[in-house]
């Protein structure tokens, strides 16, 4: 596969993970609202920053993990009860809670920017994600895992997170009037889609035993 076609799956893979409402994107959303969207593309910008280097750090895991597959099966099986647990959470749980719209203060280009940073370093989620979605990639014969070809996947995956920021500075008022059922909807959508990798997952354990 190109390495065109490799950064444009990046992006893609990257830019949907991305999609369902959450802190870094609503966050986004509303400093472009209340301050305007240079700073909420500078929040976007520092946001997307981190993004890279996590995504960077999940890839060379992931090179590791490609040579240690007795390693993967254990991971596999953490994997299982970790997209189990998410399955009930936003099935039976995330619908019942609700949270409060927090408001901004304003602050400038460089504060929002290093903002960004902080939030998405918080959020530790894409790392396991990415290293998933990379083993899975390289299995096909996508991505290889020599200089240029991680170098591709994350500038491709940081370009993709970049590009949900930017959709939702631009796109807000139109999610705000539908925020609460947009949100349920993408409640129910990531519980199955978490809950179709659970079975995925459990089919592919146990054709290892039996």
């Amino acid at each position: 596969m190109s390495l065109t076609a490799l950064f444009f799956i990046a992006m893609l893979v990257a830019f949907l993970a991305a999609v369902p409402p959450g802190l870094l994107n609503m966050t986004a959303a509303k400093i472009s609202l209340k301050e305007g969207h240079a700073r909420g593309i500078m929040f976007s910008l520092g946001a997307s920053l981190i993004f890279l280097f996590q995504t960077l750090i999940a890839t060379v895991f992931a090179r590791y993990l490609s040579k240690h597959p007795d390693v993967i099966d254990i991971l596999q099986q953490v994997a299982f009860v970790i997209f189990v647990l998410i399955t009930i959470y936003f099935l039976l749980i995330a619908k019942k809670q609700s949270k409060p719209d927090t408001e901004l203060e304003t602050k400038s280009k460089r504060s929002r920017f290093f903002q960004g940073m902080f939030l998405s370093s918080i959020n530790m989620f894409p790392i396991p994600f990415q290293a998933y979605i990379t083993i899975t990639i390289a299995s096909f014969g996508w991505l290889t895992f020599d200089k240029s070809g991680i170098f591709t996947y994350v500038a491709g995956a940081a370009m993709g997170s970049f590009t949900n920021l930017y959709v939702y500075i631009f796109f807000f008022d139109k999610i705000k009037k539908t925020k609460e059922t947009s949100q349920t909807n993408m409640n129910y959508i990531i519980g199955v889609i978490t809950g179709i990798i659970s079975i995925i997952t459990l089919i592919s354990i146990l054709r290892k035993y039996y």
